[in-house]
C-alpha cells in the first residue's frame, strides 16, 4: 500500500492517493512527541533522568532494547540526567527510541492525542510507547495516514518545525531531491514499511508538504540501504519535478 499527500504550504491537499489509509506510525509518532512536549509549558531545560524502565499502557513496566535504536548516544548518558530539549531533539534528529520514551513519558498521551486532534488528524494515534510488547500484544497501535501527517506538519509551530530541519537521517524523500534542497521531515522504518513526511522549501518555487506512507514487502528494514526507501525517493523526484505546478493547481 501505498499513500501519498501533496499540499502547497498552508492549504489543502492537491495530490491525494490512498490518503486516509492506516499505516503503523513507526518513528512517524515522534514528532506529535516533540509538539506536545513544546506545547506543554515544561521547562525544557530541567534535567531528566535517563532510565530504560517505561510504564506499559497495558499495565506492568517494559524496556527498549537498545540493538532496536539507531541512535548510540543516549544509551552513553544512562544512569545521569540530561536536559530534556536534549533528548527531545535526539528522539528527531537521530531517532533515538530511549529518548522517545522519555519525552513520551513526560508529555503524556493526553496531550499527544490533543496535538493530532488539534491538526485536524482523523485515524492517527499514540497509544503506547516504543517496543511496548506488551500493549501491542494487548491491541494498542500508533497509526498514522498521510493525510494526518501532513496535517501535522501544517500546524507545528516554527521552532518545532526547524528542528525538523536537522534530521540525520537524509534518505528517502531527501534522497530524491537536488544536493542541498532545504527540507523539514521526519522518517520512520521498520521490516515491511517506510514512511516520510516533510516540508520542502525549493528555490525557485513555493515550499510544499509532501508525505508518503508505504507499507509492503520492498520494506527491507535497513536504515538506508532500504528498497522502499528508493520508492520514496522516486515519488519525491516525481513530485519535486512538478514543483512550480502545485502552488497552480491549488489556484485552480
Amino acid at each position: 500500500m501505498l499513500s501519498v499527500v501533496v499540499a502547497p504550504r498552508g492549504r489543502p491537499p492537491v495530490i491525494e492517493r490512498n490518503a486516509d489509509a492506516v499505516h503503523y506510525a513507526a518513528s512517524t509518532m515522534k514528532v506529535a512527541v516533540l509538539a506536545a512536549l513544546h506545547r506543554s509549558g515544561t521547562d525544557l531545560d530541567r534535567p531528566v533522568a535517563v532510565v530504560n524502565r517505561f510504564a506499559s499502557a497495558a499495565g506492568g513496566t517494559y524496556a527498549n532494547d537498545p540493538a532496536e535504536d539507531s541512535d548510540p548516544l543516549p544509551w552513553r548518558r544512562l544512569g545521569e540526567t540530561v536536559p530534556l530539549r536534549w533528548l527531545a531533539e535526539r528522539m528527531v534528529t537521530h531517532s533515538s527510541n530511549l529518548a522517545t520514551n522519555l519525552c513520551l513519558a513526560e508529555a503524556g498521551y493526553a496531550a499527544v492525542a490533543d496535538v493530532w486532534r488539534r491538526a485536524g488528524a482523523t485515524r492517527s494515534t499514540v497509544t503506547r510507547g516504543i517496543e511496548d510488547h506488551r500493549a501491542r500484544a494487548a491491541g494498542l497501535q500508533n497509526h498514522v495516514t498521510a493525510r494526518d501527517l501532513a496535517a501535522l506538519l501544517d500546524s507545528l509551530e516554527p521552532e518545532v518545525l526547524a528542528l525538523l530541519e536537522h534530521n540525520a537521517h537524509a534518505v528517502d524523500l531527501a534522497a530524491g531531491l537536488p544536493p542541498g534542497t532545504r527540507l523539514a521531515g521526519k522518517n520512520g522504518w521498520i521490516t515491511g514499511l517506510r514512511h516520510s513526511a516533510a516540508v520542502i522549501h525549493p528555490p525557485d518555487a513555493p515550499p510544499y508538504t509532501l508525505a508518503v506512507c508505504y507499507t509492503g514487502p520492498l520494506g527491507s528494514g535497513d536504515d538506508v540501504h532500504d528498497p522502499a526507501a528508493r520508492l520514496l525517493a522516486r515519488v519525491s523526484a516525481g513530485v519535486w519535478g512538478r514543483r512550480r505546478e502545485i502552488g497552480q493547481m491549488a489556484a485552480g
